[in-house]
């Protein structure tokens, strides 16, 4: 049975993630230190909601960076949801003092809408070349709470959605996959989505 671990730095639904991951016939292991994350498990999940800035700190104090910077950089598969997603990049607006992983080469920008947090069901523009996101149907939905988003290269873009201006919504790079929607509370779409993710592992 394929393994993922799921990284808990105190900020994300891991509940919720977990059912998703077990729905679709993957074991979980909930991981609270870098120490934790070794070559047993097949992928490795780092959920998140709320605030880039104490996420980068609770994951230096968990002792989880380098270990997940070694994991992106061996190739093995790596998914970031929302915050997660995020801290994957350099910097961020919402705090200009913290850094991220730089596992994707990137800013974290807020969102220009009158209205924020962007909250709801929202639909995806995934690129020609996507892989994991290729497994989404025209007119499919995905569930959305966020007041950022990520701006990596255009190269790893693997989907954008539009709220007042057009983001990017997911992104691929080699291993490394990145939802700034939560999969877990995404129904039917989510479902298709982590498949993939893992069918491809």
């Amino acid at each position: 049975m394929t393994r993922a671990a799921l990284i808990d730095y105190d900020l994300g639904n891991l509940p919720s993630v977990t059912k998703a991951v077990e729905r679709i016939g993957v074991s979980v292991d909930i991981i609270a230190s870098g120490d934790e994350l070794d070559d047993s498990f097949d992928a490795v999940i780092l959920p998140g909601v709320g605030h880039f800035g104490t996420g980068a700190r609770n994951l230096t104090e968990r002792g989880f960076d380098e270990p997940l910077k070694r994991w992106a950089a061996s190739g093995a598969p790596l998914l970031g949801i929302c915050v997660g997603l995020q801290l994957f990049c350099d910097t961020s607006d919402e705090d200009e003092d913290a850094r991220g992983l730089g596992i994707v080469p990137g800013h974290v920008k807020r969102l220009d809408a009158p209205k924020v947090p962007h909250m709801g069901w929202n639909t995806l523009d995934v690129a020609k070349d996507a892989r994991v996101l290729s497994a989404l149907d025209p007119g499919d939905m995905a569930y959305f709470v966020h007041s950022y988003y990520v701006c990596p290269d255009e190269s790893a873009v693997a989907a954008t959605t539009t709220y007042q201006e057009t983001f990017c919504s997911a992104v691929e790079m080699d291993n490394v996959v990145g939802f700034q929607f939560h999969p877990e509370k995404s129904a039917d779409v989510g479902r298709k989505l982590l498949e993939r993710f893992f069918r491809d592992l």
